[in-house]
């Protein structure tokens, strides 16, 4: 069974990284390959609105790294709706890039790489950037539910390091799941301390105090949906992530360490849109 750690406490940092370290995330990096830590600035709005990865699990994920003697760490992200350094800044993770000489990298001013996924659902080819094809990915999203997609989690976050945006919205899931097959995060940490509810940008935090991390992100992904109270199974793109050998995204399997799944559990509000697609499958 896969392993998924949920911590629950009042320090991000700490917490971060003890539920990497009891899902032996560090035994998965192989060495002398740089580490890029993808997190989730869709916008430039501050973390406390639920929206935007919070920089304090950002620098936990740089701590365990730092421990386990990783040398070259970066951390990217292409912002879809924001100057990409600017949402650094309003996150504070300019500051955590200082204070540990990690490299800060807009992937949207990258240098992109035409890649064909092997026996696409959707995606014939895309356009990804450099960094994320030549690092171990750790992608750090925002725990919270999307209009399209159902959740936008670890899986979804991916969509960041391509270009054009757009080329990824029709047929979302099938889209998800192929460019997961090029560029799966070796780990996924759910950044759900001030979680948003409602959809991806809408500005709505709930308090869950929460990280959520392990060496499966399609099994990351399918606890922090549960997590929010959405079914798993009717996640298309966790569906057919499992359905293409990704990873599981069935809870029977997937060993749950720390704080219990029904114990942090709340049923999020999501988009009318969202509850439909959802409720498609």
């Amino acid at each position: 069974m896969t392993k998924v750690a949920i911590l629950r406490g009042t320090n991000p940092q700490d917490m971060t990284v003890k539920a990497l370290e009891m899902t032996a995330a560090h035994e998965i990096l192989p060495k002398g390959k740089p580490v890029l830590i993808k997190p989730n600035y869709i916008n430039s709005s501050h973390p406390s609105t639920g929206i935007t990865t919070d920089s304090r699990v950002i620098e936990g994920v740089v701590r365990f790294l730092t421990k386990h003697n990783v040398k070259e760490i970066i951390i990217g992200e292409g912002s879809g709706f924001a100057d990409t350094f600017e949402a650094f800044k309003v996150a504070g993770v300019d500051v955590v890039a200082e204070k540990w000489n990690v490299k800060l990298v807009d992937l949207n001013k990258d240098e992109f790489v035409e890649v064909k996924p092997r026996n696409p659902l959707a995606l014939t080819k895309v356009e990804i950037a450099k960094t994320a094809l030549e690092s171990t990915i750790i992608s750090v999203p925002k725990l919270k539910p999307h209009r399209l997609a159902g959740v936008t989690l670890s899986l979804k976050n991916m969509t960041g390091a391509v270009t054009p945006k757009g080329s990824i919205h029709n047929h979302l899931s099938q889209k998800i799941v192929d460019l997961a097959s090029v560029i799966k995060p070796s780990v996924a940490v759910i950044d759900g301390i001030i979680a948003g509810e409602g959809h991806e940008t809408s500005g709505n935090p709930v308090e869950m105090n929460l990280v959520i991390s392990g060496t499966d992100p399609v099994a990351v992904d399918a606890v922090g949906a549960a997590v929010m109270g959405i079914p798993p199974k009717r996640v298309k793109h966790l569906r057919l992530a499992e359905e293409t050998g990704l990873g599981t995204c069935r809870l029977e399997l997937i060993d749950i360490v720390g704080e219990p799944l029904e114990k942090v559990k709340r049923k999020f509000r999501t988009s009318l849109l969202s509850r439909f697609l959802v409720h498609l499958g």
